[in-house]
């Protein structure tokens, strides 16, 4: 039976799992093979177990334990990147290309550069590959990613003042839906239900669910329904509070009275 362990890579704490038969202890630095060639990763958990929905991730290979030779080499190539960074946008802009580079990646062993980029239209940059390979000496990939993806490589803070999920800890992008808002009782203004990418932020499928069940129990607005002091309308649902206000009396005299869900029942 396969053991695994979980890892992280540097500037991202999203875990993946490794399968590994090797002595490993807690916060090693280990040598792993992915698509992006080899890189450098940090052990974050002893004994993971694999679950069913992490079948669909990257399959990720271990390579050795790494030495001081290879962080001081990753920690180069963060340099390196940077100024690969630079070069790309100079001749992109020298080719009129109309794109723009989110993120440099170097492997550690130097024999792939990867390099993100996002455009609104297909970009014909291979002239900029050409150019790019000779330069470096390496195998160079570009991969244009959406306006989710960009954000996840550039990191930022959303609308709630903290730092985007997608950067901090989401391993996969959950499936959004304007319905979700509808569930939660938010303003449909796209501006306040957006995340960075102007995609509907990841947090609406949070506690969907937990919405999606309440707001089955709930009386409908403007729907008739008996209370404790009498019968009346419904004009406004706390889903969370899971409480009910209600419109109750006649035309002459009315007042709101707030009851709680187990205290209603619908006609």
């Amino acid at each position: 039976m396969e053991k695994y362990i979980k890892i992280i890579f540097a500037g991202s704490p999203v875990n993946h799992l490794v399968a590994c038969d090797e002595n490993i202890s807690l916060g090693d630095k280990i040598i792993v093979e992915t698509s992006r060639g080899i890189e450098l990763a940090e052990v974050v958990m002893l004994n993971a177990k694999k679950e069913e929905k992490e079948n669909k991730e990257e399959e990720i290979k271990f390579v050795s334990l790494a030495k001081d030779k290879d962080i001081n080499t990753f920690e180069a190539n963060i340099l390196e990147a940077y100024k690969i960074k630079e070069k790309v946008k100079e001749l992109a802009k020298k080719e009129s290309l109309e794109m723009k580079i989110d993120e440099v990646f170097i492997s550690l062993d130097k024999s792939k550069v990867t390099i993100y980029f996002t455009a609104e239209n297909r970009v014909d940059f291979r002239n900029l590959v050409k150019e790019l390979a000779s330069n470096l000496k390496s195998r160079i990939e570009l991969k244009q990613v959406g306006a989710r993806d960009e954000v996840r490589c550039m990191g930022g803070i959303g609308p709630c003042g903290k730092s985007c999920c997608c950067k901090d800890f989401l391993n996969d992008f959950d499936h959004v839906t304007i319905k979700m808002a509808k569930n939660q009782n938010l303003s449909l203004n796209p501006a306040k239900i957006s995340g960075l990418c102007g995609r509907l932020m990841c947090c609406l499928a949070y506690e969907n669910e937990h919405y999606a069940e309440t707001n089955a129990l709930m009386p409908k607005i403007n729907s008739e329904v008996i209370t404790p002091s009498g019968k009346g309308t419904v004009v406004y649902n706390d889903i969370l509070k899971r409480e009910v206000t209600v419109k109750i009396g006649n035309e002459n005299q009315t007042e709101l009275k707030i009851f709680d869900l187990t205290e209603i029942k619908k006609i």
